[in-house]
């Protein structure tokens, strides 16, 4: 046996049936909107029958509430933001001092070449940036060509030129324009075998005869 029923035309609502059903649905949603949810929920009450009902408290109550909590919010994460450049500060200020601390240290050597006449030879002092050595250099058999000058594989910089000239004797200050190798290259322009020795004391990591 078939049980289903299938309904006719005539007990099936109408277009205009439907349409009168949602227009109603439509204004109680909006009446309810406007006179229940905007005051309860956020204090606005265009008709004034939430503030009758007590609703516009409510709502502005809420909204009070919502507003201190992203203010409590803002602060916390401004204190966190305060805190974490505090902490950077604090870190750069150690590391500063301790690259101060290295760059400091203060040491001496004493160094001594031979050249053949026309041969060229040269020592160069590893160094950061602003450190400064005093330095004194002389020959056995009258003057030598030098050249103080520095290079940089950090800088990518093949030749940074400090002073040329000829001589048996030089002393003065050294101060590293850059982080790299800072340091004197010699040529004997003599007939004779030529000793130079060479005296430094200030801020360097290494010192190499090249």
């Amino acid at each position: 046996m078939n049980n289903n029923h299938r309904p006719s035309d005539s007990e099936l609502p109408s277009v205009a049936k439907l349409i009168k059903s949602t227009v109603i649905a439509i204004t109680l949603a909006a009446i309810i909107l406007v006179t229940v949810v905007l005051p309860s929920e956020y204090g606005i009450d265009p008709t004034g029958i939430g503030n009758q009902l007590g609703l516009s408290k409510m709502g502005e109550i809420k909204v009070s509430l919502a507003q201190e909590a992203e203010a409590n919010t803002a602060t916390v994460e401004s204190k966190k933001t305060a805190n974490d450049n505090s902490a950077e500060l604090v870190s750069a200020s150690v590391e500063k001092t301790a690259i101060t601390q290295q760059s400091s240290s203060v040491r001496n050597d004493k160094i001594t070449i031979s050249l053949f006449p026309n041969q060229g030879k040269e020592v160069k002092l590893k160094m950061n940036k602003g450190e400064q050595v005093k330095y004194v250099w002389w020959t056995d058999q009258g003057r030598a060509n030098f050249d103080v000058h520095a290079d940089s594989i950090k800088h990518q910089i093949d030749y940074h030129g400090y002073e040329k000239g000829s001589t048996d004797r030089k002393e003065g200050d050294l101060e590293a324009a850059f982080d790299g190798k800072h340091g004197w290259f010699w040529r004997n322009r003599t007939s004779k075998t030529m000793t130079i020795t060479l005296e430094v004391e200030g801020a360097y990591s290494e010192i190499n005869e090249v």
